[in-house]
């Protein structure tokens, strides 16, 4: 830590000056501030070095199933540091910030047209704050219905563990249907829990195992005259662009993860952005406000009939918008083509692997795919072992154990961003791996080997955790 590395020397000198010359005796400490005394060089490699230890897209292959972690071009970052962007104040005037309204005003019109709904909010702050706040346009669309028996929401049983969470923390029942044979909804299951009392039905489209749920029409009619609407949570919508979109499948709701599927900055807990898409009569249960345009300007409306208020301050991660409108602006129709990449890489690598791991669903996939480490934990590694010894290789593990209706699951998503020559060696590795589990599983039981961490005592950091430092 930096405290260990306190040489002694003062950090910071006030030179002749002393404190008390000018701080009444009250304000000033008695005791040492503990601080660490280290000159400013110093302390630049220290943090150099921290940043080092990260793991990141810039430094090897990602393929973490369902978060989508494509390559952020670095214009947007340039894009978004602007001083007219970085530097305004949330709170000035809308005739003072006519040029983040336009921005945001055309980010809304493009969302529109890309997912083909009829209102977009920019206000929620990540995927899953864009899952509570269209669950909650549709709780408030009943209530002012007067359908207040709806109080069902159903989910598959391979779903994003976000909805159900958003749906009980907006009050709702959460009634899981299973899926059938293909990894896909089963329709007969789904009819038997449809009555009165349903809401929703919230869906990803493809599902979590990376398959287009093929009888997605057939679903939207029968939610529909049932009179329930229908979610789509937007995290794999990196694999449909241009294709389809949510409209044309029938969804009444959907929000976008624009930190997976729109190049902005994704993980360490933010900030993110995930507005939600409606359909027209949602439109008038949006967060206020929306930004509108009046004439030649820009305006936040703030009067929405039947709005569920604000759920986000200000008007959400400002700085996320920019970067998302300039990837798309930059895109224009190659966003078809991202997700034609996207999905053609994900069936390149299945089809390399499904021999060497277990393939539980062999369908063709889109953007994403599940293999399963069940035969390899039968040899005497599990699959958080094979995550750990691909961290030999530069490479992060992909999503693990999810979705839970596999077993020993292995999540993998490479994106459109990545070459074939990175594939090849993914796949090269993940094969290798294979065969050093049937031939010496206690060599692939030490890892992590290569990294700044090595291979921990897992029972004995949960027993017990050493969270602070002691000097």
């Amino acid at each position: 830590t930096i405290f260990e590395k306190t040489s002694g020397v003062e950090g910071v000198g006030f030179g002749e000056c002393k404190l008390g010359d000018f701080l009444p005796q009250e304000l000033l400490r008695k005791d040492s501030i503990g601080l660490p005394q280290l000159s400013e060089l110093d302390v630049l490699r220290h943090y150099k070095e921290l940043s080092d230890r990260n793991f990141c897209i810039e430094k090897g292959f990602y393929p973490l199933g369902s978060c989508t972690m494509k390559y952020n071009p670095k214009v947007n970052e340039l894009l978004a540091s602007l001083e007219g962007f970085a530097n305004l104040h949330p709170m000035q005037s809308d005739e003072d910030s006519q040029g983040a309204l336009e921005l945001m005003y055309n980010l809304q019109e493009k969302l529109k047209y890309i997912t083909g709904m009829d209102a977009i909010s920019l206000q929620p702050a990540a995927g899953a704050h864009g899952e509570l706040t269209g669950m909650m346009v549709i709780k408030k669309y009943f209530e002012v219905k007067g359908e207040t028996n709806r109080t069902k929401v159903i989910i598959p049983d391979s779903a994003h563990g976000t909805n159900p969470a958003s749906a009980k923390m907006c009050g709702f029942e959460i009634v899981e249907v299973k899926s059938n044979e293909k990894g896909q909804v089963d329709i007969e299951a789904l009819k038997s829990l449809l009555d009165e009392n349903v809401a929703a039905i919230m869906m990803t489209n493809p599902n979590t195992l990376g398959i287009f749920e093929e009888k997605v029409l057939e679903i939207s009619k029968l939610m529909h005259d049932n009179g329930s609407l229908l979610y789509y949570d937007g995290a794999n919508f990196n694999a449909i662009m241009g294709w389809t979109n949510p409209a044309l499948m029938g969804f009444d709701v959907v929000h976008l993860n624009l930190h997976k599927t729109f190049a902005t900055p994704h993980g360490g807990g933010g900030p993110g952005a995930g507005p939600i898409g409606v359909v027209d009569k949602l439109k008038d249960y949006l967060p206020s406000p929306i930004i509108i345009k009046d004439g030649d300007k820009y305006k936040r409306e703030y009067n929405i009939p039947n709005s569920i208020g604000k759920v986000r301050s200000f008007y959400g991660n400002f700085g996320v918008l920019v970067r998302a409108y300039a990837y798309i602006l930059m895109m224009g129709s190659n966003l078809k083509l991202a997700s034609a990449d996207a999905v053609l890489n994900a069936n390149y690598i299945k089809e390399k692997l499904k021999g060497a791991y277990d393939l539980p669903y062999n369908e063709p996939c889109m953007h994403e795919f599940v293999i399963s480490g069940e035969k390899q934990h039968h040899q005497g590694v599990s699959t958080l072992g094979i995550a750990k010894r691909l961290m030999d290789s530069n490479c992060h593990p992909p999503t693990v154990y999810f979705p839970l209706i596999v077993h020993e699951a292995i999540m993998i998503e490479p994106t459109e961003t990545e070459s074939k020559a990175v594939l090849d060696k993914f796949i090269e590795t993940m094969l290798k791996i294979a065969r050093e589990i049937e031939e010496n599983p206690e060599e692939v039981l030490k890892s992590p080997q290569t990294t700044p961490i090595k291979k921990v005592d897992e029972t004995l950091a949960a027993r017990q955790p050493n969270l602070t430092f002691k000097r």
